[in-house]
């Protein structure tokens, strides 16, 4: 849906088709952008610039194109129903105040994407870089157009993630590896945070949607998980957007690149917590909790960040710790609570992207140029960097506040709001007199950077002769610094229907009438700003050679957020998790299974004995029955009993009792299950075989028959027994009482008439509890790769009494495999089998909506066949002759699933939504051909790809020495390229 404006039918019914294409652009785009890019050659470095640069200027088109939909206070909303009966939708919404943020976002990364072009060495991993910008670009672009609060609560971590990669871009240095920790510990924690104040604002209010969210503000301020909520959500805030105390992750992040640090300091990352302030601000505003913590907060942080950058020696920690300033002074407008207030606080975001960012890639070409960041060797930069040292000069102005420019207009409604007279003496003075020494500091900050930098002598310690960068590299520049000329000298003609529309969408009603003139008279705010000019010169001028000298901020040397942080991750994970280890953990595995056992066999058996006496009793039991778990029983037991003789003996007992198990489904008229179970027997019984020789040595007979060990096994006995017992009391108190919601008649009774298919389970598993086999594939596909991941650089030792030569000879042989040494088929055999095992595969999948079978019946048989295949001719074999990629065939699986939910979706239906009709097909019949079945071909492709993923895993390992690792390229420092 959209609401905006009045349009004719045509016109509505043509926005009505282009306003959600819109919206799913702006999310789905960037997303989709970066996977191509990432998969692009590492030499294709114009090829992955020229990618992000057309999709950032696609979205940034886009946007200015819905402008006219949010004019005036309008929205426009797309929400796909996904649990609504939970409130879980995907909504995307765009009001005013998201349309700001998107078109910072999007223009300001097609700046920066321009910018990097120039900026990155050839030598570094482009198309990781370029992929991460666009996936950190989507991330913010669905926060802000979020209309659902736990979806924005998941893109609000997913920023963490994506800021946590490229902080960590270069990960051979240090610094950035602490760095993208320390960012990714602190707003990951501050993300968890959100999710359960989104969660109590939901239960409060009744609904996750954010219009119902924004309607509800009394309700929310008036109940008794106000505080609770509150705290957690400004615990979020903070975090993300560097408040006190949490500001010391911000300069830290100073390792990544200069276009990422432009990107992340203007228009994401540390904005998406004021963003969030603002976005709730009517409705959590509205109380003293609010003011005193969120307004004071933001004070603090004012000050500190603005003092602490007046004694930086790198230029990228000056502007780090500025940025902190300038969100402390957003935060205080937001925290007073006022209309006027927030006015000002939208229109100072948006004027600190602009100044921000051309700061950072002016400091960029400066490093570049000159070699280094350090202050204290740079002087004089003007006669060689004219053009740079211009720009730099006039976004400082606008960073100290000079008339005439963007930021002397929100710092002027800044000093006008805390001028305002409160009845609360405290209030009254503290408030203008904290923006005044936070001015004072900011005019000293700004002039250090630009005399320290462009003025004065010049330089004598650099290692080469500055110049000028190629021009095109400084059109981003240039293009943000003529916004801040253009908005602080004709604000009303620039920036004011924007402003207005973004101050409307958060104020509604009770927007205030404001002025954007430059000129408003001699009054007292006025007066602040001529103080906090002269104040940071006289501050500057006097001490200019020991600011520039000096090491550490003054009075804070010792107290250190960083310090804190990392003395407390220190205790964390090393005392604290040492004593959790030294209580709980063992040096041997069997002992924490053991506890494991014991606490579940309590809550089992626990359970299952307070309902053991209302539950009916079995009147008989038949003796066929009755004999297949007695054989099944023994089994069990014999297995026990040869695992310390001979374990493969051990393992074909066990399958007796797993066939038992089969047996004893197929009894009670599961047939999907029995098959189920059959096949993963048979599978697993394989993989197994080829880990036997990888288990440590028996015992010797000696040791073997001390009292330890025979009362060892006694205990296991005893154990398994109880384990057993408590799982079986478990189980029959579980299928023996009534189901109280029908749950089991309502599958029966739709199966066919809603899924298309007379098979009750598996039309479950594809249509109605598809989402949560797609979780389940999901899950396979993970724990393959983890297989693969952790066995293709490991090689087992294996006890051999054949002397190295022979037995690296014999190792390398490409027929050579585990189980020659316990099977011995013929290879022929295997060969004509295998098309009868495929037609068999094919057959139980196209039957399976009607029939036993299906998708994931279909791929163990399928995978068997390769099993097979490996039996008779190895995994070289398997890999070279059927030319079997596992990983494509996850691939495959994972995409299939994921598409037909998505075909759903283009139809107006929920995720995963299943149409049916059957083809009648000439020589076989009626063929079910369900939507489902192109899921359910996923689920087939995903485990066949997960099962020879992990056979040719394990198989490798025993036939043959991994490959050497490949030698990682060392990546060049920051600089280090030329400009290409």
């Amino acid at each position: 849906m959209f609401q905006s404006a009045i349009f004719p039918k045509e016109e509505r019914s043509l926005l009505s088709v282009a306003i959600p294409l819109a919206l799913s652009a702006l999310c789905l785009l960037p997303i989709l952008s970066c996977v191509v890019v990432i998969a692009l050659p590492r030499a294709d470095t114009n090829i992955s610039a020229w990618i992000a640069g057309s999709v950032a200027a696609v979205l940034a088109i886009v946007t200015i194109a819905l402008f006219p939909q949010v004019a005036g206070g309008g929205a426009v909303v797309h929400r796909i129903e996904w649990i609504p009966q939970l409130g879980l939708n995907l909504t995307l919404r765009m009001d005013g105040l998201a349309w700001l943020f998107s078109i910072l976002i999007t223009v300001i990364g097609l700046l920066v994407v321009a910018y990097a072009r120039y900026y990155m060495s050839p030598k570094d991993p482009i198309a990781r870089f370029f992929s991460l910008l666009l996936a950190f670009m989507g991330a913010m672009l669905g926060l802000v157009l979020s209309g659902n609060i736990i979806q924005l609560a998941i893109y609000w971590e997913l920023t963490s993630l994506v800021s946590f990669l490229l902080i960590g871009y270069w990960y051979h240095r240090s610094d950035a590896r602490d760095g993208a920790r320390m960012a990714l510990i602190l707003t990951g924690a501050g993300g968890l945070a959100l999710l359960v104040a989104m969660m109590l604002i939901g239960h409060i209010v009744g609904s996750y949607e954010l219009d119902v969210v924004l309607a509800s503000g009394d309700r929310i301020v008036e109940s008794p998980l106000y505080p609770l909520t509150l705290m957690l959500f400004l615990f979020a805030a903070f975090t993300k957007s560097a408040q006190f105390p949490f500001q010391f992750w911000l300069p830290n992040a100073m390792a990544a690149p200069t276009p990422v640090s432009a990107y992340l300091h203007s228009a994401t990352m540390v904005k998406a917590g004021v963003f969030l302030m603002t976005r709730f601000w009517p409705v959590m505003s509205d109380s003293d909790l609010w003011f005193w913590v969120v307004t004071y907060t933001g004070l603090v942080t004012l000050i500190f960040g603005a003092y602490s950058a007046l004694f930086q020696r790198d230029l990228k920690g000056l502007l780090a710790y500025s940025t902190i300033s300038h969100l402390g002074l957003i935060t205080t407008l937001l925290g007073m609570g006022t209309p006027l207030a927030a006015v000002a606080a939208i229109f100072h975001i948006a004027n600190h992207a602009t100044f921000k960012a051309s700061l950072f890639m002016a400091v960029g070409i400066i490093d570049h140029e000159a070699g280094t960041r350090d202050i204290r060797k740079l002087s004089g930069l003007r006669k060689y960097l004219p053009f740079t040292g211009a720009l730099a000069i006039i976004a400082s102005g606008a960073m100290a506040g000079v008339p005439l420019l963007n930021g002397f207009l929100s710092k002027e409604m800044f000093f006008t709001e805390t001028a305002e007279f409160d009845p609360n003496g405290f209030v009254n003075l503290s408030l203008p007199i904290g923006a005044t020494i936070a001015g004072m500091l900011a005019v000293a900050y700004s002039i250090k950077f630009v005399h320290g930098v462009f003025f004065g002598p010049p330089p004598t310690e650099l290692d080469r002769v500055p110049h000028e960068p190629p021009a095109l590299m400084r059109r981003p520049i240039e293009i943000l610094v003529l916004a801040c000329l253009a908005v602080g000298m004709i604000p009303g003609l620039t920036i004011g229907p924007y402003l207005a529309a973004a101050v409307q969408s958060v104020l509604g009603e009770e927007t205030p009438y404001y002025s954007l003139a430059v000129w408003h008279g001699f009054n007292l705010p006025l007066v602040m700003s001529v103080v906090a000019l002269v104040g940071g010169a006289v501050i500057y001028v006097p001490y200019f050679r020991r600011l520039r000298d000096i090491e550490g901020v003054p009075f804070f040397r010792r107290l250190k957020g960083q310090r804190v942080f990392e003395r407390l991750l220190v205790t964390a994970t090393g005392r604290w998790a040492a004593k959790v280890v030294k209580v709980f953990g063992t040096a041997r595995l069997q002992p924490q299974i053991l506890i494991v056992i014991l606490v579940a066999l309590a809550a089992g058996v626990g359970a299952g004995w307070a309902r053991l006496g209302s539950l009916p009793l079995p009147d008989s039991l038949d003796p066929v029955l009755g004999l297949v778990w007695l054989l099944g029983g023994l089994s069990a037991i014999g297995a026990a009993h040869q695992a310390k003789f001979h374990r493969l003996a051990a393992m074909i007992l066990m399958g007796g009792a797993g066939l038992a198990t089969c047996l004893t489904f197929a009894w009670f008229s599961a047939p999907d299950l029995a098959l189920t179970q059959l096949l993963v027997e048979i599978a697993t019984t394989v993989l197994i075989l080829l880990g036997l020789r990888w288990l440590p040595k028996r015992l010797p007979k000696a040791e073997d028959a001390g009292w330890r060990i025979r009362l060892r096994r006694v205990r296991d006995v005893g154990l398994a027994l109880l384990a057993g017992t408590g799982a079986a009391i478990a189980s029959y108190a579980i299928m023996t009482r009534p189901a109280p919601s029908g749950i089991s008649d309502f599958f029966v009774a739709n199966a066919y008439s809603q899924g298309g298919g007379t098979n009750v389970v598996n039309v479950m598993l594809v249509d109605f509890r598809g989402f949560d086999t797609m979780g389940e594939i999901t899950v396979l596909g993970v724990v393959a790769l983890t297989v693969f991941g952790l066995l293709r650089r490991f090689r087992p030792a294996v006890d051999s009494a054949e002397p190295p030569e022979q037995q690296r000879a014999l190792d390398e042989r490409p027929d050579r495999h585990a189980v020659d040494d316990f099977l011995r088929i013929p290879a022929v055999i295997m060969n004509w089998i295998f098309p009868a095992v495929v037609v068999m595969a094919i057959y139980m999948f196209l039957r399976g909506h009607d029939l036993p079978g299906g998708g994931f019946i279909a791929g163990i048989i399928m995978s068997l066949a390769f099993v097979m295949q490996y039996m008779a001719g190895g995994t070289r074999w398997v890999e070279d002759r059927l030319r079997v990629r596992p990983l494509a065939w996850i691939a495959l699986g994972l995409s299939l699933a994921m598409l037909t939910g998505m075909g759903a979706m283009l139809f107006g239906a929920p995720f995963l939504t299943s149409a049916f009709a059957y083809a009648d097909i000439p020589l076989i019949g009626k063929v079910p051909m369900a939507s489902a079945l192109l899921f359910d071909l996923g689920v087939f492709a995903l485990v066949v790809g997960a099962t020879v993923l992990m056979l040719i895993a394990l198989a490798h390992q025993s036939i043959r020495k991994p490959k050497p690792a490949a030698k990682v390229r060392p990546l060049v420092r920051e600089g280090a390229g030329k400009w290409s």
